[in-house]
Formats: C-alpha cells, sequence, structure tokens
C-alpha cells in the first residue's frame, strides 16, 4: 500500500470514529447541557443569556464604559481616582447572568473542561494586549486551597491561553505564601492590607521575568487587588510591563 492510500485509510478510519462517539455522546451546550452543533459550544439561549464585553471598555480594568473610541486611551472613574499597577487589562464577559453560572461551575462545580473555551473567549478579548515573548501567569492559589479544590481554574485558563497564542506559560511563576481571608464585602484598603506580602515569585522562576513583559490571567476582577499584588511583585523581580486578563468582570452595575 503505498503512503498516500495509508493516509487516506486512517483519515476515513479516523472520521468513523469521531462519528461513532458523536452518536453515543453527542455535542452539548456547556451551559445548559441542550445539545448544540459543537463541543464546547453555548445553545442559542445561554448564548444571549452570557453578558460578552464589546464595545467600548476602560483601557486599564476592562470594564464596558459609555460612548465610542475616539483613538485615545479611555479610563473609567475608578481607574483615574487609583491608578492601577498595570499597563492595560480586560476582560471577557460580566459577571453576571450565565457567565456568573458558568465561572462558578468551572471553580467550585468540577468542571474544569469549562476552561478551553473560556480561554478561547479571553484570547479574543485579549488580542491587543498579546505581545511577542510575553510571559503568562495565573493568580496563585494557596496550597490548601488548591488541596481541596484540586485544581486552580486561574492556571487551566492560562495554560490553555498558553496553547491557543503560542506564548510561554508559567503556571507556577507566581506563588501564595499563606492562605488569606475571603475579600467579598472588604474595603480597597483591607483588601490591600490582607494581600500584603501574600503572594512571591517562585524562586526558580525569577529568571522567567527579566525584562519580559507579563500578562496576569484570574477568572474574576472585582477590585483587581489580587491583581494588583501579584503585578507588584512582578515589576519588583524586574519584569517590563505587566498587563491583566479576566475572563470576567464586576461592574458596579451588574
Amino acid at each position: 500500500m503505498d503512503s498516500g492510500n495509508f493516509i487516506a485509510r486512517k483519515y476515513r478510519i479516523a472520521r468513523r470514529i469521531q462519528t461513532a462517539l458523536a452518536l453515543i455522546y453527542p455535542p452539548r451546550c456547556m451551559g445548559c447541557g441542550a445539545l448544540t452543533a459543537s463541543d464546547f459550544g453555548l445553545c442559542g439561549a445561554c448564548w444571549r443569556e452570557t453578558p460578552f464585553i464589546g464595545g467600548t471598555v476602560c483601557d486599564s480594568c476592562g470594564v464596558p464604559l459609555m460612548g465610542t473610541q475616539d483613538g485615545y486611551r479611555i479610563e473609567c472613574d475608578d481607574c483615574l481616582k487609583a491608578p492601577p499597577p498595570w499597563k492595560a487589562g480586560r476582560s471577557a464577559l460580566l459577571y453576571d447572568g450565565k457567565a456568573r453560572a458558568l465561572i462558578l461551575a468551572l471553580k467550585h462545580g468540577d468542571r474544569p473542561e469549562l476552561a478551553r473555551p473560556a480561554a478561547r473567549w479571553m484570547a479574543q478579548a485579549a488580542h491587543e494586549l498579546l505581545r511577542p515573548d510575553m510571559v503568562i501567569a495565573p493568580v496563585p492559589l494557596h496550597w490548601s486551597r488548591l488541596l481541596k479544590r484540586r485544581y486552580n481554574q486561574s492556571a487551566l485558563l492560562a495554560q490553555h491561553l498558553g496553547q491557543d497564542s503560542g506564548l510561554d506559560c508559567v503556571p507556577d511563576l507566581l506563588v501564595r505564601k499563606r492562605r488569606t481571608q475571603v475579600l467579598d464585602g472588604k474595603t480597597a484598603q483591607e483588601r490591600a492590607e490582607i494581600l500584603k506580602d501574600a503572594i512571591r515569585i517562585h524562586p526558580r522562576r525569577v529568571q522567567r521575568l527579566n525584562g519580559r513583559d507579563v500578562l496576569l490571567v484570574d477568572d474574576v476582577m472585582t477590585s483587581g487587588a489580587t491583581l494588583a499584588a501579584c503585578a507588584r511583585v512582578c515589576q519588583a523581580a524586574g519584569a517590563n510591563h505587566i498587563f491583566v486578563l479576566a475572563l470576567a468582570r464586576v461592574a458596579k452595575d451588574a
């Protein structure tokens, strides 16, 4: 058998296997479980209930803004009052509706497979931020929470993003030295105090930072306090520009 016929035969066999698997495990909506046209997709109803961020956004934190882009940098009131320690930020979704349900399923519902399509949404939102030779690093979990949850959802998002973009992902670049209390309901000053000295660079990964741009990845950005703590330690370790990317952004009116 010549090589052309052999390859064609392998292709036909692979297609038959894929067809058989599709009959046994048909593609389903990752939001509600309804049948869909492709794997890792959303049905029409879930798509309409998922608040993707588009249009004019704050260049610093990615929150949606009124008006249209005019070619100049645009920032929200919060970022103007307290500029974050990074160059630019984006988010794919608003933390509301179906997006909130999907993120909670990824984070607490043992649904790590959701990270793959979510990372693709993030890549689309972050296309203006990506730079050659950029390092992608997730916000770290303390080992005790990682042991309980079994995976760091931000690390999964970062790894898929690295695979899709071809950029260098370093999942353990940052380490959370101590377990911090939940930040929900805390003021900005309280959040900063809680996170003070809680995050550091992995001592064996410092050389991966020197002079390079860094993209910090998290599942949800609320006040940005955790991302700010990560950005500061990266800057102190010799990184160049810092960018941030979250799957979802909490907005005041969300």
